[in-house]
C-alpha cells in the first residue's frame, strides 16, 4: 500500500508558523546577544567592576526566569500571540531606555530585566512552548529550522550593531535595535497562530481522521504507553525523577552557553584579537549555528534527542578548551575552530530544547510544565555569565571559569541521558515504517 501524505494546506500551515518563528528568533534573541557587544563600551565609559556589569545580564536573565511558569500558563490558556507581543513591548522598552543609564541599577533594569524578560518571550523559551505541538515526526527538524533564524540574525544584526557602536556610540545602537524589534516583530506576530488543536488540526499536517489513538496517528512511536497516556500536570510531573533530570540538564547546558556568549568578545580582545575580529567571531558563531540547529535537529529525529544533546555539550566543552589554548596561541586556526565547535555543535542544544520535555510530558498542560523547566534553564543561563565575571574579578583570568563551564557540560549531558526521552517516545528514525 502506498504511503499517505499529509494534506498540503494543513502541512504547510505548520511550516508558516516555523517561518514566523524564524524571523522572530533572528531579531529577538540577538537583541539579548547584543549585550556582549555593548559590554565593552559600557565598561570603558563607566568603569564599573566587570562582575557587576556582566551581572546585569545575569540578573535580568534570572528575574525573567520567573516569567517561565507564568508564560506557560498564558500559552496554555491564550496561545502564543499574547506572549510574543508582550516580548516585543518589554524588549523594545528596555533597549529604548538603555541610553539613559547613569548607574548600575539603571543597567540592571533596562538591558537586564526588560530586555531579558522580552527576549525570553521572543526566544527559545517562548517558541519552545508551542512549536513542538505542530510537529512529531519532524519535530527536531522544524524546531532546528525555526531556531536557526538566530544565526541569520547574528550574521546580519551583530556586525551592523558593532559598526553603529564604533561610529555613533552604544546609545545609538540601543535605539536602533529597539526600533528594529518593534517595527519588525510587532506586526509580524499579530499573525502568530495558535496551537494546532485549537484550530482543529493535528501535528505534521495529518488529517483529522488520523486521530485514532491518544496522541493521534503518532501512537506508533510510544515506547512507554503508561507514561505517555498520563494526563500530566505540573504537580504530577514534579514528582518524577525525569522532571528534575531535565531541569539539571537544562541548567548545565545554558550555564555553558551564556557564560561564553557574554564574555567571549571581551576575552578575545584581551588576548590580542582586534575588536572587529572578536565581534565578527560572535556573529560567525551564530551563523554556523544555522547548520548546527538544522542539521542536528534533523539528526535528532533519526538517532534520538540524547545523542544530539551530548554532541552539543561536547561542542561547548571544546569551544572552552580552544579559548583556553588561545591564551598561548591566539591564532586564526584556533579562533575559527572555536567558532565551529560552538556554532555547529554547541548551538544544536536549541533544536532539542523543546523536543525533550514535549516527548516526556506532552499534554494540555505542557506549556506550564515546560515553562517551569525553563526556569531551571534560565537560572543556569543567568548564573553562567555572573560566575565567569566574578571569578575573573577575583583571579584576574577566565581559566577557572572556563574549566567550571566544561564541567557543567559533562553534568548536563549525563542528566539528559538519565531523563531518557527515548524510553517514552521513539524518534521517527527509530520507529519501523508501515507499508
Amino acid at each position: 500500500m502506498a504511503r499517505s501524505f499529509p494534506d498540503s494546506p494543513r502541512f504547510f500551515y505548520g511550516w508558516s508558523v516555523v517561518a514566523i518563528a524564524f524571523v522572530t528568533m533572528g531579531v529577538g534573541v540577538n537583541a539579548r546577544t547584543a549585550f556582549s557587544l555593548l559590554f565593552p563600551p559600557i565598561l570603558d565609559e563607566f568603569g564599573w567592576p566587570r562582575g557587576v556589569t556582566a551581572g546585569a545580564f545575569s540578573f535580568g536573565f534570572l528575574v525573567s526566569g520567573v516569567l517561565g511558569p507564568i508564560l506557560g500558563r498564558v500559552m496554555d490558556r491564550r496561545g502564543p500571540r499574547v506572549v510574543m507581543l508582550l516580548g516585543v513591548a518589554l524588549a523594545g522598552a528596555g533597549l529604548g531606555l538603555a541610553p539613559l543609564i547613569t548607574a548600575p541599577w539603571n543597567l540592571y533594569l533596562t538591558l537586564g530585566v526588560l530586555v531579558g524578560g522580552g527576549t525570553v518571550c521572543l526566544g527559545y523559551t517562548g517558541h519552545a512552548l508551542f512549536l513542538p505541538n505542530w510537529f512529531v515526526r519532524r519535530r527536531g527538524l522544524a524546531i532546528g529550522v525555526a531556531f536557526s533564524g538566530v544565526g541569520i540574525g547574528a550574521v546580519v544584526i551583530l556586525p551592523w550593531l558593532q559598526r553603529l557602536i564604533a561610529g555613533a556610540g552604544w546609545r545609538a545602537a540601543c535605539l536602533a535595535m529597539a526600533g528594529l524589534v518593534v517595527v519588525t516583530l510587532a506586526p509580524l506576530n499579530l499573525l502568530t497562530c495558535r496551537r494546532p488543536e485549537d484550530m482543529g488540526l493535528l501535528p505534521d499536517g495529518d488529517p483529522a481522521s488520523a486521530a485514532t489513538t491518544r496522541g493521534g496517528s503518532h501512537g506508533a512511536n510510544v515506547v512507554d504507553h503508561a507514561w505517555a497516556s498520563t494526563d500530566w500536570t505540573l504537580a504530577l510531573a514534579m514528582r518524577t525523577g525525569r522532571f528534575w533530570w531535565v531541569a539539571v540538564g537544562f541548567a548545565g547546558g545554558l550555564f555553558a552557553w551564556y557564560a561564553v556568549q557574554v564574555h567571549q568578545t571581551k576575552y578575545l580582545v584581551e588576548i590580542g584579537f582586534a575588536p572587529a575580529v572578536a565581534a565578527g567571531a560572535l556573529g560567525l558563531v551564530g551563523f554556523t549555528g544555522i547548520a548546527g540547529q538544522i542539521g542536528l535537529g534533523h539528526l535528532s529525529d533519526r538517532i534520538g534527542r540524547e545523542w544530539v544533546w551530548t554532541l552539543s555539550c561536547v561542542g561547548f566543552a571544546a569551544s572552552y578548551l580552544l579559548l583556553l589554548a588561545m591564551r598561548q596561541q591566539p591564532t586564526p586556526v584556533l579562533l575559527y575552530s572555536m567558532v565551529v565547535a560552538q556554532g555547529v555543535f554547541g548551538y544544536g542544544l536549541a533544536s532539542v530544547f523543546g523536543a525533550i520535555p514535549a516527548e516526556l510530558f506532552h499534554g494540555k498542560q505542557y506549556g506550564t510544565i515546560f515553562g517551569t523547566l525553563s526556569l531551571a534553564a534560565i537560572v543556569g543561563g543567568a548564573i553562567g555569565p555572573w560566575v565567569a565575571g566574578a571569578l575573573h574579578d577575583r583571579t584576574g583570568s577566565y581559566v577557572l571559569a572556563f574549566w567550571l563551564a566544561v564541567g557543567a557540560c559533562v553534568v548536563s549531558s549525563v542528566a539528559i541521558w538519565l531523563a531518557a526521552p527515548r524510553k517514552v517516545r521513539a524518534v521517527a528514525g527509530r520507529v519501523p515504517r508501515r507499508l
